[in-house]
């Protein structure tokens, strides 16, 4: 195995994992700041997810900006003159400018400084599919690979990396650029309720529709069947995210648990302002390996 510098993975707030998690991991991360009325929520002025859902469902409309070079920079700065490489899992550039900005950072950085070295890669993943792709990568490094070498596992696997989803209304993510006008109205219909999948450039795509929630969250099941192959007795762990509907969640858990016993951990969190900004209240993501998106 290569021998090379100790390196430091680090990521952004949109892969949605409790704040413990990256502390415990030893992992920093970049915020990109969600603006409610006049505020602006950031990683020093964070958000009670209810407190923000309960202001969507009542006409609040959040807004969301990139992290910017220069706040990468800073993030990198310190974490580079203790002489420690920078392997950086961005946001989608499916879905936000935050990977340009990023390799801009990194750029200008080994430009300063020749002995600097930071890879950026565009895990074309969102929510806790970026979250899940950041603990695959996690595991990499512990099992003593190079930074080189974990680069190009996580190039070579994020497209294995599924994110399937369904939201209450489509109009979140059609006001946020996320989905065309034409898909968001098709799907916004009574009592039917859509099924979405990032693809594999890192764009929201919707595929079809359920009517009623439960037979929608019956058919993340389904999707989540139809996508596998050879990673169906392979999923240690799988993500499930929420906005702000934790009943849902726990159910589609429990389905989980059901067909699948070899998954030994199902970890649920809240979708962030972040991501929820554009996704909405009653949004439910189930992540996981499979051999296609």
């Amino acid at each position: 195995m290569n021998k090379c510098r100790e390196y430091v993975i680090t990521t952004e707030n949109t892969c949605d994992m409790p704040y413990d998690y990256y502390e415990q991991n030893h992992v920093e991360f970049s915020y990109l700041p969600c603006t409610m009325g006049e505020v602006i929520y950031n990683r020093e002025n964070d958000m009670d997810p209810k407190v923000f859902y309960n202001q969507m469902r009542n006409g609040m409309m959040p807004a969301t900006s990139q992290v910017n070079a220069d706040e990468e920079k800073k993030m990198w700065r310190p974490i580079l003159e203790k002489g420690y490489d920078i392997l950086h899992l961005s946001f989608s550039s499916g879905l936000s400018g935050t990977y340009s900005s990023s390799r801009l950072a990194a750029e200008e950085l080994m430009a300063e400084n020749n002995q600097y070295k930071i890879i950026v890669v565009d895990t074309l993943c969102a929510s806790m599919g970026q979250g899940l792709l950041l603990t695959k990568t996690l595991d990499q490094k512990r099992e003593g690979k190079s930074i080189d070498e974990t680069a190009s596992w996580v190039e070579h696997h994020k497209k294995n990396l599924c994110h399937v989803f369904t939201v209450d209304d489509l109009m979140y993510l059609h006001r946020g650029g996320r989905l065309s006008k034409v898909s968001a109205v098709l799907g916004t219909v009574i009592n039917i309720k859509p099924m979405l999948h990032v693809d594999n450039e890192g764009h929201l795509i919707l595929l079809g529709k359920e009517r009623g929630r439960k037979k929608a969250l019956q058919s993340l099941v389904g999707m989540m069947d139809e996508r596998l192959g050879s990673y169906r007795d392979k999923n240690d762990v799988i993500y499930i995210s929420h906005g702000d509907c934790e009943e849902d969640a726990l159910y589609v858990k429990d389905l989980v648990q059901r067909k699948y016993p070899s998954v030994k951990k199902i970890e649920v969190n809240t979708i962030g302002a972040t991501i929820g900004a554009h996704a909405g209240p009653g949004t439910l993501a189930m992540f996981f390996m499979g051999d296609q998106r």
